[in-house]
C-alpha cells in the first residue's frame, strides 16, 4: 500500500480549471451536487414528476455508485481502488454496502483528500483500518502491480488527460481475474467538430475542466492494455433527464449546466458505464 505522499503528482501538474474547481471553489459545496458525492446521479426509481429536493438528489448520486459497484461482481472481502475519489463518500458506501475488505481512494487534488479525511474521520480511525486515501493521478497510480482485486471510477474520467495511460495503469494494478468499472460522460463517436460544439454549449469543456473523450478511444485503450471483456452501456436516459429536472428547481448561479440534456438529445454526449477485466493467470 502506498502512503499519502505526493508520488510525483503534485498540484503543479493539475490543469488550472481542475485545480480551481476542486480547490478553492469546492465543487462539493455547490447546490447542484447536494450531498457531496459530485456526480450527476442515476435517477431510475426516483419519480421525476414531483418535487426533487436534496433527499432525491443524494439518492441519485448514491444510486450511481451502486450501479457501478454492482458491475464489479462479487465484492465481499475484496480490495478496491477508487480513482478520482473526491470526498471519499463513495468509498464509504462501498465499504458499508458491498462488504469490501479495504477501499483506497485516489485523488489528484490535495484539497479533496483533506476534505475526504475530515468527512470520513470515523472510518479512518477504525482498527484494523479498511479505508485509505492516497494522492495520485489516474495516469500514474502509486501502487505496486496487482495491488487490487477491483478498480472503479465514478464521474472522473472526463478529467483524465491520457486515457491510454489510465488503461495501462488500471491493467497493471489489477490482480489476475480482477475487474474494473468506469462511469462518466463521453462523446459517442468522436466525430469532427464535436469537441468544439461541446465547448460552445458547456463551460466545463470550454475551460478545460472536462475533456471530450470519444468512447471508442477508451474502449480501444482498455483492449490494447490487455484487458478482456471490454463493454460499454449507455445509461444517459437514466442520468440526463433527472439531472435537468433537478437543476430546473434550484437557483443556479449559471445556466450552462442545463445544456447537458440538449447535448445528449443531439447525440453530442452520452453517459456510459464501461467494464473490463484482467484475464486470470494461465
Amino acid at each position: 500500500m502506498a502512503d499519502d505522499t505526493e508520488q510525483g503528482t503534485g498540484s503543479a501538474g493539475i490543469p488550472p480549471a481542475v485545480r480551481a474547481v476542486y480547490g478553492p471553489e469546492d465543487l462539493s459545496a455547490v447546490p447542484s451536487f447536494a450531498g457531496g458525492f459530485i456526480n450527476f446521479g442515476h435517477w431510475d426509481g426516483i419519480p421525476l414528476d414531483g418535487p426533487l429536493g436534496t433527499e432525491e438528489r443524494v439518492r441519485s448520486e448514491q444510486n450511481l455508485y451502486r450501479r457501478v459497484l454492482e458491475h464489479l461482481g462479487a465484492t465481499e472481502r475484496k480490495s478496491a481502488a477508487e480513482i478520482g475519489c473526491g470526498l471519499g463518500l463513495g468509498c464509504a458506501l462501498a465499504l458499508r454496502e458491498f462488504g469490501l475488505a479495504e477501499a483506497t481512494g485516489v485523488d489528484l487534488h490535495p484539497a479533496q483528500l483533506e476534505r475526504a479525511r475530515r468527512a470520513n474521520a470515523d472510518l479512518l480511525a477504525a482498527s484494523p483500518p479498511r479505508l485509505h486515501f492516497v494522492l495520485g493521478s489516474a495516469e500514474r497510480l502509486p501502487f505496486a502491480g496487482g495491488a487490487f482485486d477491483l478498480l472503479y471510477s465514478v464521474e472522473a474520467a472526463q478529467h483524465f488527460r491520457d486515457l491510454g495511460a489510465f488503461a495501462r495503469e488500471a491493467a497493471r494494478v489489477l490482480r489476475p481475474g480482477g475487474r474494473m468499472a468506469v462511469a462518466s460522460f463521453f462523446t459517442p463517436r468522436g466525430g469532427a467538430g464535436e469537441a468544439e460544439e461541446l465547448a460552445a454549449r458547456l463551460e466545463g469543456f470550454a475551460t478545460g475542466l472536462d475533456v471530450a473523450h470519444p468512447l471508442p478511444g477508451l474502449l480501444g485503450a482498455l483492449e490494447r492494455a490487455g484487458l478482456a471483456g471490454v463493454r460499454a452501456e449507455s445509461i444517459g436516459a437514466s442520468v440526463w433527464p433527472g439531472l435537468d429536472r433537478f437543476l430546473a428547481g434550484i437557483d443556479l448561479p449559471v445556466q450552462w449546466p442545463r445544456n447537458f440534456l440538449g447535448a445528449y438529445r443531439d447525440g453530442l454526449l452520452d453517459y456510459y458505464t464501461v467494464t473490463a477485466e484482467r484475464p486470470a493467470a494461465g
